[in-house]
């Protein structure tokens, strides 16, 4: 760990596993929960990593799945620390698809997931998240990215509670 912070490059986490029967829905392709534990799943390693301890799960941005992933695709999913902040993070995670006997096939894009985790202490309690420090000008561009999303949740939390308090 530098001065400024942890490097992206040391929490960032590949998970990678074959797709097969168990995993699909009636349609014959795999189900959206399954790879949105695969997702969560990356993502709560990476913030264990950055953390060098606990993190929890606290939101998960919408997840718009751009192309079905068949039975016998390898799934894989990448996962990077975008941002920090007190005691949260947040960790993009890009999902990709590749038939599993086909080394020259083309890899598909699936979907992407912002995740926000929270570093949690032995007492289950919110602690201090260690800041992170972009390597790239793509990691800066992600954490900037990551500012606008954070702002978007407060926005929505903040104008949801507003619109319940106005109803009683």
């Amino acid at each position: 760990m530098s001065e400024t912070g942890t490097p992206t490059s040391v929490s960032r986490v590949t998970l990678a596993r074959i797709m097969d029967d168990g995993d699909a829905n009636l349609h014959g392709n795999v189900h959206g929960g399954v790879i949105m534990k695969m997702v969560d799943d990356t993502a709560g390693a990476c913030a264990a990593r950055h953390q060098r301890g606990k993190a929890v799960t606290a939101s998960m941005d919408e997840m718009v799945f751009l192309v079905p992933v068949r039975v016998g695709d390898i799934l894989t999913c990448q996962a990077q620390v975008n941002w920090t902040g007190t005691t949260s993070m947040e960790i993009g995670v890009r999902v990709t698809a590749q038939r599993w006997d086909d080394a020259a096939a083309v890899e598909h894009h699936v979907a992407s997931a912002y995740l926000v985790f929270v570093a949690i202490g032995d007492d289950e309690k919110p602690v201090p998240v260690l800041p992170v420090a972009p390597e790239t000008a793509d990691d800066v561009r992600r954490g900037a990215e990551a500012l606008i999303r954070r702002e978007s949740r407060l926005a929505r939390r903040t104008a949801i509670k507003a619109r319940r308090a106005a109803e009683t």
